[in-house]
């Protein structure tokens, strides 16, 4: 198993670009390119990384990099890899999108990849927003957080939606592995990425990435804020290897869905009863999709009665 030791020194996204500081999509694909090698090809679509990391002349990719339109990152990723391979060549396509990109716009050719089980690595940089363009909200802002296209008002109290349930639609494809990472956990992390180099087949690598000033964040807090999301039940560690789920970390003790959420500025107007209906969606999601034996309670106390109908409500929106 691959340690951080075993890391080669080289550096194929190097200093000197320009995202903010402790931006957690540089810190991801920073380790990401590091783990996959120089013998990688790079797809990003419209989004922060193609800005920090392209400015001309303080390009930071010391890989091939092509930047794809919005909506087009898994086609791109499948006609490259094609090419690669009627050469002859062993190259790995590696396409680095936002959640933007991947759970609304892009989701069409990422769907058409992984359906035609293409031999191609997506990895969604999930920032919950899409932060490029003005943090405008997308399908993977959670419920309650402040956007631009979701704001605080006396009507309006931040996003209304819960988070799409982007790991059922995509493991839904029968893909040869799943996995959600964050950079709190790097272990976990570099493990998850050399198993997806090494697979063929089409992968996916979902990653936790907090914005600085999308999230309202203190800048230095970014690995607490993943930690605190994964033991908070706002996140979890798990991969999908051909259809078996293995949960990689079981937190000790979950925190409450309050802890995490006061660390960041876009949550910080939340009422009492949206943190608990955000809790009981927390809950929800560990208790019918991750549960396994031995792993912690999140729900340890039932509702009050009064709070059932929050649960119905969102059985309705969302499914069983």
């Amino acid at each position: 198993m691959i340690t951080i030791k075993d890391l080669p020194d080289h550096n194929l996204f190097t200093a000197g670009h320009t995202a903010c500081p402790g931006c957690g999509v540089a810190m991801s694909i920073r380790n990401a390119i590091r783990v996959l090698g120089k013998d990688t090809a790079v797809y990003v679509p419209a989004s922060c990384a193609v800005v920090f990391g392209t400015t001309f002349p303080y390009g930071a990719w010391k890989v091939p990099f092509f930047h794809t339109a919005f909506e087009n990152t898994g086609a791109c990723l499948t006609g490259m890899q094609a090419a690669f391979e009627k050469k002859g060549k062993q190259v790995i396509s590696a396409g680095f999108a936002g959640d933007g990109g991947t759970y609304d716009i892009g989701l069409q050719s990422m769907s058409g990849a992984a359906e035609r089980n293409d031999n191609v690595l997506y990895i969604c940089l999930d920032n919950e927003a899409y932060m490029n363009t003005g943090i405008q909200r997308s399908g993977g802002t959670p419920f309650g957080a402040w956007t631009t296209t979701t704001p605080v008002g006396t009507k309006i109290q931040g996003n209304r939606r819960f988070k799409k349930n982007l790991a059922d639609i995509v493991i839904a494809h029968e893909i040869p592995y799943y996995a959600t990472l964050s950079i709190g956990h790097p272990l976990d992390f570099i493990r998850k990425v050399e198993k997806a180099k090494n697979i063929k087949g089409f992968r996916f690598l979902h990653m936790f990435t907090p914005c600085i000033p999308g999230w309202k964040m203190d800048p230095a807090k970014t690995v607490e804020v993943t930690k605190r999301a994964v033991e908070s039940g706002m996140w979890t560690l798990y991969e999908v290897e051909n259809g078996e789920k293995k949960i990689t970390y079981k937190p000790g003790k979950m925190k409450s869905v309050k802890d995490y959420l006061m660390m960041q500025g876009r949550f910080r107007h939340m009422s009492e009863e949206d943190i608990r209906k955000l809790q009981m969606w927390v809950c929800r999601k560990w208790n019918l999709h991750y549960k396994e034996k031995g792993a912690p309670q999140i729900c340890e106390i039932a509702p009050p009665e009064e709070h059932h109908a929050v649960t119905e409500e969102h059985r309705e929106m969302h499914g069983p």
